[in-house]
């Protein structure tokens, strides 16, 4: 296999068998997502024997030159803010993030700035093109008001390494929350589906899946008893939003503080929302394959109000 050229430019001399040109050149560049390498066909940047190209479909015979011009990512319209950032971990594939309650984690319409990918763009200054744009890739998400560790991929084939773990479930997310009332048994698993509420257009509820609910899965135990509350520990199977505020609702035992899905009633704590935390990350390194675990040390908050309920 030859490569030559520019940075910028990639060269290969297919050896062997027949082969669709995409799964060619995925082989060849495992540092581009599948999709990331259609695309560069699409715009036709991949030339075949000295030929534009633009059908993903097209087959490679051996002795035949394929040639891959990789653009510079465009720069995301963002501003990068310099948002102080409690990290974990971090390395040149990924950083691990304890975020804080109160810091949305994608910038939206009408909230643009202070989230987390502003202050990551800050931090980071040298982003690969994920999916040809600079930008950190977000690859789950944590309520505005829900604390703990989060991964961010810093280019592609970390992105796409890091999705297909959580889509085939490998890696582990583990939270820990704090509800009302005392579960009867001491663990139990929720399996039901999720979808935007039928009224409600800012709520998520559980819905059939004939009426658009997807498949939502949650594992809970409890973790310690405090009288009317009890302590928490939940694993998540699936990611959906809200999920653990939506199931533990749909139980009967909302999270405490949940604007949204509890009576909100105040336990003397000013809490900033739900008392819901993201204690537990484990995932397999997206370059050495090493299977990583990280803890996210619970805020000031939620501790203090864990110590109110166990002198109540």
């Amino acid at each position: 296999m030859n490569h030559k050229g520019t940075k910028d430019t990639k060269e290969f001399i297919k050896q062997s068998q027949r082969e669709r040109l995409d799964r060619y050149v995925v082989q060849q560049m495992p540092n581009c997502s599948r999709s990331r390498i259609q695309q560069l066909i699409e715009q036709g940047n991949v030339h075949l024997n000295d030929t534009v190209c633009t059908s993903k479909k097209a087959i490679v015979q051996p002795g035949d030159r394929v040639s891959v011009v990789i653009p510079e990512a465009k720069p995301l319209d963002l501003q990068p803010e310099a948002i102080p950032l409690d990290i974990l971990y971090e390395d040149d594939a990924l950083v691990i993030v304890n975020k804080p309650a109160g810091l949305v984690v994608h910038p939206a319409p009408g909230h643009e700035r202070g989230t987390l990918v502003n202050a990551l763009l800050a931090h980071c200054s040298h982003l690969a093109g994920i999916g040809g744009v600079q930008r950190p890739g977000i690859v789950h998400r944590l309520d505005k008001d829900t604390t703990g560790a989060i991964a961010i991929a810093k280019t592609d084939q970390a992105h796409q390494h890091l999705q297909a773990q959580l889509a085939a479930k490998t890696a582990r997310r583990q939270y820990l929350g704090i509800v009302y009332g005392a579960p009867p048994t001491t663990s139990g698993t929720i399996n039901q589906p999720i979808g935007r509420h039928p009224l409600e257009r800012k709520k998520m509820a559980v819905v059939p899946v004939e009426k658009g609910g997807r498949t939502a899965v949650t594992h809970w135990q409890v973790q310690e008893r405090l009288g009317n509350y009890t302590l928490m520990h939940f694993q998540l199977e699936t990611g959906r939003t809200h999920q653990i505020r939506v199931h533990s609702a749909y139980i009967r035992h909302p999270l405490v503080g949940d604007p949204v899905y509890s009576s909100g009633r105040s336990l003397g704590v000013n809490l900033p929302g739900q008392a819901l935390h993201a204690w537990r990350l484990s995932l397999q390194h997206p370059l050495s394959d090493e299977w990583l675990e990280f803890t996210a040390p619970p805020p000031p908050v939620f501790t203090t109000l864990l110590e109110v309920l166990r002198r109540r």
